[in-house]
């Protein structure tokens, strides 16, 4: 585990589990935050959304999250966290003891949505199960609304903005971040809605490179990625695929399968984590915070 200047560890565990070792904050509103700690907040919320109800609890209120409610339709499952400032969905990810959501990822095939384009059907299902508990909640809404997720999570995040933005509810998606996201759709579904996406993506995360382009999927979002040292870098073309071999090499060294462990979303909250840090260390020496534009690479549905 790194070991921090400026941040504090809140540490929550149940007895004989790991335990989950949380950084962020949420005293201000989101939309107050920098841009990397309230990508932290979110990075964590995905990371509880992995725990069960009475943990996950206990974990939001000590980042600051007093109310967490689990949605949980046959398989399809997602969190709403609420303080007073804001509301953020977090769609649980695949989980590989759970059937569902090993068949939603498999399911490569899209189905038409609309006139909005075409989706993976199998994320598109899941979505299709807690989309409703969910529509209601925002039609009551009147705080600032946030979706996250990972991996299978994240792809419904994606969706599940999608349809709040474009639905006939008030409240618009202020913000999206996933983590570790495979695509979702085709280039016309992915180009529709015109929601402000942060796609994070870790080094050699083999779930960010599925389905595959040649079966018409496409990434929405505006990048950003983080090298294989755990730091957020800008990086394309063939100082990416550089970076990408290092970091297959780099694991393979000590017994890891890079193109696996990249995709752990402990992984990308402790690197968010670090980056946070390092800005607060920055801050208060007299310099500036980051500034998204200086870390997202590009809009992009490649």
């Amino acid at each position: 585990m790194n070991t921090f200047a400026q941040l504090k560890p809140k540490i929550i565990q149940d007895n004989g589990e790991v335990p989950l070792v949380l950084y962020s904050e949420a005293t201000v509103p989101l939309g107050k935050m920098t841009f990397l700690r309230r990508a932290l907040v979110l990075a964590e919320l995905a990371v509880i959304a992995y725990n069960d109800e009475a943990e996950s609890k206990r974990a939001a209120e000590a980042i600051g999250f007093p109310e967490c409610e689990l949605f949980d339709k046959n398989g399809a499952q997602a969190y709403r966290f609420r303080n007073q400032h804001d509301v953020i969905f977090a769609c649980r990810g695949t989980e590989p003891s759970e059937w569902n959501d090993l068949h939603a990822d498999a399911r490569a095939s899209m189905v038409l949505v609309s006139t909005f384009g075409r989706v993976h059907s199998g994320f598109h299902g899941e979505v299709d199960e807690i989309w409703p508990l969910m529509e209601k909640l925002l039609q009551d809404n009147s705080l600032p609304a946030w979706f996250c997720g990972h991996s299978l999570g994240a792809a419904m995040a994606t969706i599940c903005a999608n349809r709040c933005q474009m639905s006939p509810i008030w409240t618009n998606p202020r913000e999206l971040h996933t983590f570790g996201s495979p695509r979702v759709g085709c280039k016309k579904y992915v180009n529709h809605a015109k929601v402000t996406h942060y796609r994070w993506v870790q080094n050699n995360d083999i779930v960010t490179r599925v389905p595959p382009v040649w079966l018409g999927y496409r990434h929405s979002g505006k990048e950003i990625y983080i090298d294989r040292n755990g730091r957020i870098k800008r990086l394309t073309g063939l100082w990416r695929s550089r970076d990408r071999w290092r970091g297959l090499l780099k694991g393979l060294r000590i017994g890891k399968f890079d193109l696996l462990t990249d995709h752990s979303m402990r992984l990308y909250a402790e690197n968010i984590a670090l980056a946070v840090d390092h800005e607060l260390e920055t801050i208060a020496s007299g310099g500036k915070s980051i500034q998204k534009q200086e870390i997202v690479i590009q809009e992009t549905n490649e």
